[in-house]
């Protein structure tokens, strides 16, 4: 019996020590570029890609999709992960797990959630000790956004941040950046997003960068929007559920973590202000989504081994909140849309498209570092010289918004069909459109634009529009073909901050109605003295208001060819469409 006993103990003593080595063995084959350079360096493309493609293969609740192609021909990877091998949007939906969504290196330098990723993905599918997380949710992983960026890997592409030895550049190979570019969508990287996003239309959406900026004792902070740029449940469940859940595992976890700190005038002594993101970057498009939007910021002067790992993190509090509550984030969303539809496409609220900051603030427990001021011989002025000693202290914390812009919304928008590119556009949103089957009459809302300044030089690659606009009723009858987009959807939020001019990241703003602003007819002089006397002749009143501008307005007076001007613009000959906005509302 005692010989008996000896052996089952052997054999369970060879059990053990083998599921050690064999753990051991498959840690070392699958430690990523980052782990295997003590923390310094990052893999290139095609080593990322190959890492994505090893996980894939070694398990099957994985299956890498190309969802696009860059300028420079590379392919656009997403890697999705499920228990249920929901591999398609069809099919994840019929599961009813939330979808939760991360997005790496749309800043290629600013690479620590592709490394972050690697290591979290092997903890969940190959050694498994973090399968848990995969019960409840549906992940899908971008290893590498910006693919083109990320491939100008070199020593010196980012002054300010502390490793890896060598990481990728922050614009396409085009120079746009893709975090101002997600409701204009000019680069080929994010037009395949959009209809990647749209198709799968996740329910939580995280985004990984490093931020520039000041010295402090964070090691990551991070963005959500809060305010009423999105909807007031999502805005509370933000504040009040997941915030104080992911901050307390961010700390857990050994990291210092806050908001994203950007200070009042420049100055951590005058406190730190948040703002309402537009939805040119992420968080901000994602509040128009009725979806919550992370956007991690890593401290770019603390070690890249601490960037990677609190950034890590950070995407298990958004993983483990999503499995622990999966019908909550999913019910959640699904109300904010039915509100978003109730209160502005059918109560007919005003719907909020610009922001300021407001004077009301609260206190903020700030870890900073102490620096000094010191005059520079290089730049001719006074230097920040930062210390490394600590400092604690109770700060203003300017954290509410002020809403100084907002638009009614319609019932639907007219856009006429040489406008296609527009709509084009619209429909990588995932925004419906459909087309009138015959021509239709319509009673429309039209903008006519007035003080429109072009901005003196490009931002983006486009020129932007700063501008106001008088409203004015009108009857048109419009063709069959002409787009119709009605407001009675999800995307509500999107369409009316596409279409609206006093949006910030309309299309307006961003140059793609710039043409309607110039003036392509004019008169010759000697054709225009002869045409301003019959109009006189026939219109008393007109030649009255002629005469009565000359007496109060020296500017017009002495300039001849306005005087000319105020005739022609009265004329039949006048363009009737200049700075016309081509899109029309339907208000009824």
């Amino acid at each position: 019996m005692k010989q008996l006993n000896f052996f089952i103990f052997i054999n369970i003593f060879l059990i053990f020590t083998n599921v050690e080595y064999s753990q051991s063995k498959i840690n070392n084959n699958w430690k990523t570029k980052f782990e295997r350079s003590n923390y310094l360096q990052t893999e290139n493309y095609k080593e990322t890609i190959e890492y994505f493609k090893k996980i894939e293969s070694h398990s099957n609740y994985a299956k890498l999709t190309v969802f696009g192609v860059s300028p420079q021909g590379r392919n656009l990877y997403c890697l999705i992960v499920s228990k249920d091998h929901a591999f398609t949007p069809a099919q994840a939906k019929k599961t009813g797990k939330p979808i939760i969504f991360i997005e790496n290196g749309i800043h290629a330098g600013e690479i620590e959630g592709k490394d972050a990723s690697m290591i979290l993905l092997r903890e969940i599918l190959i050694t498994q000790e973090k399968q848990n997380l995969l019960d409840n949710v549906i992940l899908m992983i971008v290893p590498i956004f910006n693919v083109d960026g990320h491939e100008r890997f070199g020593k010196y592409n980012r002054i300010n941040q502390n490793g890896p030895e060598e990481m990728g550049w922050r614009t396409t190979a085009q120079n746009l950046n893709l975090n101002r570019d997600w409701m204009k969508a000019d680069a080929p990287e994010m037009q395949s997003m959009l209809e990647l996003l749209s198709k799968w239309q996740p329910d939580f959406l995280v985004d990984s960068h490093t931020t520039d900026g000041a010295d402090y004792q964070y090691t990551i902070t991070y963005a959500m929007e809060k305010f009423r740029n999105m909807n007031f449940l999502t805005r509370h469940w933000i504040k009040e559920k997941f915030i104080p859940f992911m901050e307390k595992k961010v700390e857990d976890a050994g990291y210092f973590v806050a908001p994203y700190l950007e200070f009042k005038d420049r100055d951590w002594t005058k406190g730190i202000i948040d703002w309402a993101a537009t939805p040119r970057f992420s968080q901000g498009y994602w509040a128009l989504q009725n979806r919550p939007g992370l956007l991690i910021e890593t401290h770019m002067l603390k070690p890249y081994k601490d960037r990677v790992f609190s950034t890590k993190a950070m995407f298990e509090a958004v993983i483990e909140y999503a499995n622990n509550h999966p019908k909550e984030l999913i019910e959640l969303n699904k109300k904010a849309d039915e509100n978003t539809i109730e209160k502005y496409g059918k109560q007919k609220s005003y719907l909020p498209v610009s922001f300021k900051l407001s004077d009301e603030h609260s206190t903020f427990f700030f870890r900073g570092i102490k620096s000094i001021s010191d005059s520079s011989w290089i730049s001719g002025t006074i230097k920040t010289v930062y210390t490394g000693e600590k400092i604690d202290r109770e700060i203003p914390y300017y954290n509410e918004m002020d809403v100084i812009g907002s638009v009614d919304v319609p019932k639907s928008y007219l856009i006429p069909k040489e406008w296609k590119e527009i709509v084009d556009r619209i429909k990588l949103h995932g925004i419906k459109v459909t087309k009138l089957k015959t021509p239709q009459k319509f009673i429309v809302t039209k903008y006519k634009f007035k003080d429109i300044k072009l901005a003196c030089s490009s931002y983006e690659g486009r020129q932007t529009v700063n501008c106001g606009y008088d409203e004015f009723k009108d009857t048109v009858t419009l063709p069959k073909g002409t787009f119709l987009i009605n407001t009675n959807q999800r995307m509500l939020r999107v369409i009316v901050n596409l279409l609206e001019p006093k949006s910030e990241d309309s299309f307006l703003r961003w140059g793609f109605f710039n043409s309607i602003f110039e003036r392509k007819e004019y008169f010759e002089n000697y054709v225009m003295e002869k045409v301003a006397l019959q109009m006189m002749k026939e219109n008393p009143t007109l030649k009255k208001e002629f005469e009565q501008r000359l007496l109060t307005d020296e500017k017009f007076r002495k300039n001849p060819r306005e005087r000319l001007n105020f005739f022609y613009e009265r004329s039949p000959y006048y363009d009737k469409e200049f700075n016309i906005y081509p899109i029309m509302r339907v208000e009824m």
